[in-house]
């Protein structure tokens, strides 16, 4: 089974403020971009498991426009506190990239 890495054009993470974290899967085809909508595997409950995070918490929205899903989650270290490893959330998304999705 294909993972995201494979399948995705993009995947990447940024802070949405402080306190979130953002991620944004774009993919460069159409039929491709549905049929991962289609599977299921990208849900609330994906990122919650993955992220440590409540699904109540997980804000996903497709964006059929630009073939796209967005989560947005809150950090479990805010941007530049104590512990932080990432200030930029720039490296969150790594996660991701070998979720599987039958296609």
């Amino acid at each position: 089974m294909p993972s995201i890495r494979e399948l995705a054009r993009i995947c990447k993470s940024k802070n949405a403020g402080p306190f979130d974290l953002t991620i944004d899967i774009v993919f460069d085809d159409t039929a491709l971009y549905q049929k991962v909508r289609a599977s299921g595997v990208i849900t609330e409950a994906l990122f919650a498991r993955l992220y440590g995070v409540s699904a109540d918490d997980v804000l996903l929205t497709p964006y059929d426009a630009a073939m796209a899903i967005k989560a947005t989650f809150p950090r479990l270290v805010p941007a530049g506190g104590i512990g932080d490893t990432d200030v930029y959330g720039c490296q969150q998304h790594a996660p991701l990239l070998d979720v599987e999705i039958p296609v």
